[in-house]
């Protein structure tokens, strides 16, 4: 059986001077170690490190260190030690994330008990800042839970950020009705994000779905009609002509070892080919797992790569349709993952305004908290925009489909903040969807990557 790959890679550094007792330093560090393990990190550890004059515990550190990869750094101090110590170890590893965290004292007979761990934090926090380190200042409270899970959200943000470098996004067309705020600029997204993005011609996915072969396109047949809830009857041949373009792209996405896909939506699959590409993003989002977003929406792609390197989930898109007073309406006018689905995927043949009518998903969409965002850039300046809210189901419909219209995959999100306020920050149409609050986590990493959180 195939190992689990470990959540977050970390190296575990504890901390005490030569003069505080050993017995009380090995103790504290051995705990805070099994705490971090307890998250599910793999570590890599050393014996505790002291200041000894010949500086043969920072050497065994490094050593032992260097052979390894990991994702961050944990400085833990279990009491004072002298900031020379710590700074000839992290600047070995400047380039990694850190964690600077503090261990508490005790109360015995009243009293505290205290080797002054942060008297060693506080004499390096600044330093470590003026040394341009990317970090997390951290410390316990004497009678308080360790704070955990900040170490997991910083762990998970500092994995994310090696996870993402070359990943790579598929843009089958060019923007899409001509739209600006799915643009983006790629140097400066490979130098901040490291991610590439690849452009394909419509044309290559034709002529690739015209030579797939029969019995391929009736396997995925089969499954679909097993797997789906087809509310209304679909022609096979609608449904194989779809799997045909479906299994094309799939041919370019393993070549190119693509992360995350996007097509040429309204211009491009509906205007020229005369097919709506529900059905096509559907089976690219559940049978390959990949990133989907419509309309050539680079920047959206980027911040599903983003969410879900951090979450695990699929990072589904939602795109605005009206703001009410405490709240606004989400929804898709083409498909959903199943991942986010309530229940059994359910899809329909409708068409809207002179868009000849396609395979509609009209799942309905789960409920609960859950966290929204979207990546922009004005030129070389990165800005995530983060808010959290709480999805209920709501009735309606979107003007222009057959009658009667379907309700769409959709969400009414009561926002944390006021709606004019997050309404003044909105940077696309499109905005990812996660379950679950992961403002922290988003915040970490666009702290390791220099982006600016609004």
């Amino acid at each position: 059986m195939e190992k689990k790959k470990a959540l977050v890679n970390a190296a575990f550094a504890g901390f005490g001077e030569v003069n505080s007792p050993l017995p009380l330093i090995k103790e504290k560090c051995s705990v805070a170690l099994e705490e971090v393990r307890s998250l599910g990190f793999e570590i890599i550890t050393t014996a505790v490190i002291t200041d000894d004059p010949k500086g043969t515990d920072v050497k065994r550190a490094i050593n032992q260190f260097i052979r390894k990869d990991f994702d961050v750094l944990i400085i833990c101090l279990a009491g004072w030690i002298p900031s020379h110590t710590i700074i000839a170890l992290t600047n070995e590893f400047k380039a990694k994330p850190m964690i600077l965290w503090g261990l508490a004292g005790h109360i015995e007979n009243g009293r505290i008990v205290t080797a002054a761990a942060q008297a060693g934090t506080t004499a390096l926090r600044k330093v470590f800042e003026d040394l341009g380190y990317k970090f997390k200042y951290l410390y316990n409270t004497i009678g308080k839970p360790s704070p955990l899970e900040k170490i997991r959200s910083f762990g998970i943000a500092a994995s994310a950020v090696k996870s993402i470098e070359n990943t790579r996004v598929g843009m089958i067309g060019f923007r899409d009705m001509r739209l600006y705020n799915t643009l983006y600029e790629g140097i400066s997204l490979k130098a901040i994000m490291g991610v590439e993005v690849e452009f394909f011609e419509m044309l290559e996915m034709v002529q690739l779905s015209e030579a797939v072969e029969e019995n391929e396109i009736l396997n995925v047949l089969r499954k679909i009609k097993q797997e789906w809830e087809f509310v209304n009857p679909v022609e096979d041949d609608f449904l194989k002509k779809g799997i045909a373009y479906y299994l094309a792209i799939k041919k370019i996405a393993e070549g190119n070892h693509l992360d995350g896909i996007s097509l040429k939506d309204v211009d491009g699959m509906k205007k020229i080919l005369n097919y709506p590409p529900a059905m096509i993003f559907m089976l690219l989002s559940d049978e390959m797992k990949l990133s989907a977003i419509p309309e050539n929406d680079v920047m959206g792609a980027v911040t599903q790569l983003v969410i879900k390197h951090l979450t695990g989930q699929c990072a589904a898109y939602l795109e605005f349709y009206d703001f009410l007073e405490e709240s606004v309406l989400m929804g898709v006018p083409d498909f959903v993952p199943s991942e986010i689905v309530d229940g059994k995927v359910k899809v329909t043949r409708a068409a809207f305004g002179g868009i000849s009518g396609g395979l509609l998903n009209i799942s309905a969409v789960k409920t609960g908290t859950l966290t929204i965002a979207r990546l922009s850039n004005t030129a070389d300046q990165y800005t995530m925009h983060i808010c959290t809210g709480e999805g209920k189901f709501r009735s309606w419909e979107e003007a222009g489909w057959d009658q009667p219209a379907p309700q769409l995959p959709s969400l009414e999100i009561f926002l944390d903040t006021p709606v004019e306020v997050f309404a003044q920050k909105i940077s696309g149409q499109h905005y990812i969807v996660v379950y679950g609050d992961h403002v922290q986590k988003i915040a970490d990493f666009c702290y390791l990557k220099n982006i600016k959180v609004i």
